[in-house]
């Protein structure tokens, strides 16, 4: 028999057994996981995300599959004649865009990825915050005007729970509507928290363009491995956390305190990195517990 063949299957095998304490803990538990960034455009990045998220679903671990879409948003309103404006970071969106944020997310960019899932032998059901009154909402009150972009108020879990019982990955695109039915574009990493903290879920993994929390955001060699949901002001005041990251941690912070066990943000350029966060000890990124 050949050596290195030995060898590979050795490897394999070990790889297995150490997984195993991981698909213990997690199985029949639920994850969700924001995908958005990078991992969304690039083709192998996305085909590694999707293998992933099949291997969890067939080893009993329940995934939910919360996604953004903003490139193929620019570019169907650039298509149009309309201008993407962003004001503090979302979206503004006015009658016209809301109209092509939904067109975009629940139609596009929501079977593009159910597709995808199949291909990889998984069982996807794609639904937007509006099917089954999943996510109810209103307008968000800012101090700049920012159109149809709504906060939600309640997260009906029955359409998800459903999926998961079934054997299905549920995947949700973040429009949403108001009591009296007014469509609403809602913030993806949001919503994907809310979502988690109704699930009770293990753990809710946000993936970026980035390596997770640094010290020194030139430096990627500073990154913050793990951090108390208590120590987040802190940072805040010492520069740490500044910039784009405040919204999203904001957003982990949230669901640890909703009751979520853990929140990570992790790197969606790393292929596989999310079975490296499920199925390791050291996981990738930033934990938040």
């Amino acid at each position: 028999m050949d050596n290195t063949n030995m060898i590979s299957n050795e490897i394999r095998s070990q790889v297995l057994i150490d997984a195993l304490p991981y698909i213990q803990r997690y199985n029949d538990k639920i994850i969700v996981i924001k995908y958005g960034g990078n991992a969304m455009t690039n083709e192998e990045l996305k085909n590694a995300v999707m293998s992933d998220i099949v291997l969890l679903n067939l080893v009993g671990i329940k995934t939910v599959l919360v996604h953004g879409g903003g490139p193929e948003i620019n570019e169907m309103l650039s298509r149009v004649g309309i201008e993407s404006r962003f004001i503090n970071g979302l979206r503004y969106t006015d009658e016209a865009t809301v109209d092509i944020v939904k067109m975009v997310l629940a139609g596009k960019v929501n079977k593009e990825l159910v597709s995808h899932l199949s291909r990889h032998g998984g069982k996807a059901l794609g639904m937007c915050g509006i099917d089954g009154q999943m996510l109810i909402c209103k307008k968000l009150e800012s101090e700049v005007d920012l159109g149809y972009v709504g906060e939600i108020e309640k997260v009906n879990t029955a359409p998800i729970t459903d999926a998961l019982e079934h054997g299905y990955v549920p995947v949700i695109s973040t429009v949403a509507c108001d009591e009296q039915g007014q469509t609403y574009n809602v913030n993806a990493d949001t919503a994907a928290a809310r979502i988690a903290a109704e699930l009770r879920a293990e753990n809710l993994i946000l993936m970026t363009d980035i390596v997770g929390l640094l010290r020194d955001k030139d430096n990627n060699s500073t990154l913050i491995p793990k951090v108390q949901v208590s120590e987040v002001p802190f940072m805040k005041r010492q520069g740490i956390i500044s910039g784009g990251m405040i919204p999203k941690i904001d957003c982990c912070v949230e669901a640890v305190r909703r009751g979520v066990k853990k929140t990570c943000i992790i790197d969606g350029r790393v292929k596989h990195s999310i079975l490296i966060e499920i199925l390791s000890n050291e996981g990738i990124g930033t934990q938040f517990v």
